[in-house]
């Protein structure tokens, strides 16, 4: 008997090993819905369909399984859009399934008929429309084999099918089991020679760094760690990857980074690219330092500064058979600097931690974000899923959160990203606890998200920094500034918005009732805990508009005379 391709699409999620998928329903769609769920298939129905791209970014970060959005047509699809962008950026595998118009009406005006297919192709690995349905489960193999990086960089793809294609059967003697049956994925080894020559350049480093990506954050964890034992090299992860390594390894310096990037004498870059985060590997930044870079993607190997090696390979490969050619070697970096840099880590660290519950309120009476995180840290939660979400409050965040993972907007900036981020790592790992800090503005992005939280059972803790306002940034030690800019919000009660939901919700405003509003929301989540917090709380950032981003801008690593003046000035913050 022959089967429809909606039932094929199916088919071919469920031998892929897709246990569920995030969406929200639609006509376009339903054939494929109808039989995913006959399938036995969750279907995690979202209240946004830009939130279900979120979830299945988030998703596959976490457990390193494709995450699969399916969305109807037009403003289903076109509501994806900022989520797929994000996706693209953080070269994130995942495929959008959305629907659109039956082939007849093409060009006649059809319900929610709009070229998809070309709105999204500029932030797409592919995007297509599976127009035969003789030729849907070939097209879907290749739209799987395109989002994990086949024939270039990871990614998210877009495929839709019309649903009179969803209801046309397909001949049994055109389904074929290799476009069906999963495949392994893809294992490139490192050259011998490459690994040869960078093993010299590391064993003759005296002040070695590793700055790990989102090309690592999956499956490296061991070898990496085996390295950096190996290479005595200091390690820094700059959030894509946090978590890969762990906080007590005696080569993690994240408090060091402007000193590590400014003495370095040799980076290795694993699965990370050299983007506005890392100064864009400027010399500027990286005065002393040669390059070493490992990557299973060409984009993480040649962009901005080139590696006098490259290794083309599997991360976890290349990190291994490095690791064993210096185990070979009689010569070692200068394992003082790593001791002395690792000791003053810790000291920041754990100043930095120690400090956080006596942040002083600011002038308008509010406490400080930083009593947020004392509270966290004082909970033990450095075993939770941790997501971080915000402009300004990200700041603080992003210093202060310790946890088993930790996810945040990524390069794009892409707020809104943590109670769907949160929502699918509650339902990935149910046994862990998952926590949401957020400031307001971006809260309120996805904030009907929490009523998906709770009809699916996610216990997720969302902490909402509630300073009624967007971004605020001080600028009163810059020349010709003394001004507060940013754009105001009202101190909206989502406590009562979560309870209103069906999740439990509370509102502190004193910092000594933060530790036992914390306890009661891990006791009974999903959850959320309005903060109000001061306005008048420069974050690390403040003054500095994108951090250290302007400095480095106009910058050519051939103009030597703009080198030598920056380099003074122009490198990150520490942290």
């Amino acid at each position: 008997m022959a089967d429809s391709a909606a039932v094929l699409t199916a088919r071919f999620l469920v031998e892929r090993g897709v246990d569920r998928v995030f969406g929200l329903q639609g006509g376009h769609i339903q054939p494929i819905w109808d039989q995913l769920a006959r399938a036995g298939v969750r279907i995690v129905d979202v209240r946004d369909e830009g939130a279900a791209v979120h979830m299945a970014h988030a998703h596959r970060e976490l457990t390193g399984a494709m995450g699969i959005a399916i969305v109807t047509a037009g403003p289903g699809v076109t509501n994806t859009v900022t989520a797929v962008a994000n996706a693209s950026v953080s070269r994130m595998p995942l495929i959008v399934i959305g629907g659109c118009p039956p082939r007849p009406q093409e060009n006649m005006g059809p319900l929610q008929g709009i070229p998809h297919v070309e709105i999204l192709r500029p932030v797409t690995r592919t995007a297509r429309t599976l127009a035969v349905a003789d030729q849907v489960l070939r097209e879907l193999d290749e739209a799987w084999a395109r989002a994990e990086g086949d024939r270039g960089d990871p990614g998210p793809v877009y495929v839709e099918i019309p649903t009179d294609v969803l209801r046309e059967a397909v001949a049994p003697a055109l389904v074929t089991s290799e476009h069906l049956r999963p495949k392994p994925r893809r294992r490139p080894q490192p050259d011998p020679d490459g690994v040869s020559a960078a093993a010299a350049m590391i064993a003759s480093a005296r002040r070695p760094a590793v700055i790990s990506g989102r090309g690592a954050r999956v499956g490296t964890g061991a070898e990496m760690v085996r390295f950096l034992d190996a290479s005595g090299a200091a390690y820094l992860d700059t959030q894509e990857s946090r978590g890969l390594v762990p906080a007590d390894h005696p080569s993690v310096v994240g408090a060091m980074r402007s000193a590590v990037f400014r003495q370095a004498d040799l980076v290795i870059t694993v699965g990370r690219q050299l983007d506005f985060q890392v100064g864009f590997g400027s010399p500027a930044a990286f005065p002393e330092a040669r390059f070493i870079r490992i990557a299973d993607t060409a984009s993480e190997l040649i962009d901005n500064r080139r590696g006098e090696v490259e290794l083309l390979a599997d991360p976890a490969a290349a990190l291994d058979a490095l690791a064993t050619a210096l185990g070979q070697s009689d010569e070692t970096a200068d394992r003082e600097w790593l001791a002395e840099t690792r000791a003053e880590h810790v000291r920041r660290s754990e100043k930095y931690r120690a400090e956080l519950g006596d942040s002083p309120p600011g002038a308008d009476g509010n406490m400080h974000p930083n009593r947020i995180f004392g509270a966290v840290a004082d909970a033990g939660l450095d075993d939770a899923i941790v997501i971080a979400d915000g402009g300004d409050f990200l700041s603080f965040a992003r210093l202060a959160l310790q946890g088993w993972r930790f996810l945040d907007p990524g390069a794009f900036g892409c707020l809104g990203i943590g109670v769907p981020f949160g929502i699918a790592a509650s339902l990935a790992y149910p046994e862990r606890r998952v926590l949401v800090a957020t400031g307001d503005g971006a809260f309120g992005i996805n904030a009907m998200e929490i009523d998906t939280a709770v009809r699916h059972g996610a216990t997720i803790v969302v902490i909402v920094a509630n300073n009624a306002a967007w971004n605020i940034e001080r600028y009163d030690q810059l020349e010709n500034y003394g001004m507060v800019v940013g754009t105001e919000l009202a101190y909206s009660d989502y406590a009562a918005m979560a309870r209103g939901l069906g999740a439990h919700g509370e509102r502190v405003t004193d910092p000594e009732d933060l530790p036992a509003a914390l306890a009661r929301a891990l006791e009974n989540a999903p959850a959320l805990i309005d903060v109000v917090v001061s306005r008048d709380a420069p974050s690390p950032d403040a003054g500095k508009g994108l951090g250290y981003v302007p400095d480095y801008q106009a910058l050519t690593p051939w103009d030597e005379k703009e080198i030598k003046r920056r380099s003074a000035v122009a490198a990150p913050s520490d942290g």
